[in-house]
């Protein structure tokens, strides 16, 4: 089992998880000629794709996923506010799958755990993805922790977690008071102390990887990132690796 992220922040996202033959794509925020190039960067074409999740419709997250999907007849699967609202461009598409977020489902290899979280979107989840013995845990786009949210991300052999700003940074940037208050409110992104303080609550026994991810351009750095998770994980900091906008990151294989 292994995976990658295409790239991650507020100008795109999206996220590939294979197992055997299965590769499944978690959301895509960029268009069809940017969406190609960075599979072919992960030895990828549109064609091995096996389908594509949705966590929730915001564009940075969904901007691609239409056509992505209408030009290689890819599948999707995505809670029914998200595509409620999204109807107009993927209402239309003919493989979609309206997903129960309580309940599991399988893509081919791949087992797909669906979680909902606190998020300014119509019915926003996130995913944990298995192959039968190990689990990836991925949280983005959420702005506050959950006991639910914690037990499902507990015993991941890895994790991609949001670390999307630094409080103070936020706090004294140049943001309009209503976007600070969004950004850091219990809808908006985990800051980087809020990051740091879920993933010491998990049961981290398993965990091979952590992944900083959807780390803000104005309102960060991936030293403060890094820094808040390997506190966390009283690990050495070039333990903790960093999704970024321009990359992502290279595959990651979980034994």
């Amino acid at each position: 089992m292994r995976f990658a992220s295409l790239g991650s922040g507020s100008e795109g996202n999206a996220l590939v998880v294979q197992v055997g033959r299965t590769c499944v794509l978690m959301d895509c925020g960029f268009n069809l000629t940017e969406t190609v190039f960075r599979l072919a960067r992960l030895g990828l074409s549109p064609d091995v794709l096996s389908g594509i999740v949705v966590t929730h419709e915001h564009g940075d997250h969904v901007a691609g996923v239409a056509r992505l999907a209408r030009n290689y007849q890819l599948p999707l699967w995505l809670t029914h506010g998200t595509l409620r609202a999204q109807f107009k461009a993927m209402g239309s598409l003919p493989m979609v799958t309206e997903i129960n977020p309580h309940s599991p489902f399988v893509i081919g290899d791949v087992q797909v755990q669906p979680y909902l979280v606190p998020h300014d979107a119509a019915e926003p989840v996130q995913y944990v993805f298995g192959n039968g013995e190990r689990r990836l845990g991925v949280l983005t786009d959420v702005g506050s922790s959950t006991p639910h949210i914690e037990k499902t991300l507990s015993g991941c052999d890895a994790l991609v977690l949001e670390c999307n700003h630094d409080a103070e940074l936020l706090a004294n940037g140049d943001y309009p008071y209503s976007l600070k208050q969004r950004v850091g409110g219990r809808f908006g992104h985990l800051n980087n102390a809020a990051a740091g303080q879920l993933l010491a609550r998990l049961d981290n026994s398993r965990l091979q990887h952590i992944m900083a991810a959807h780390l803000s351009r104005k309102n960060n750095t991936p030293q403060l990132a890094v820094k808040a998770l390997s506190m966390a994980l009283n690990c050495s900091e070039d333990w903790v690796g960093v999704a970024t906008q321009e990359e992502g990151f290279a595959w990651r294989e979980i034994r």
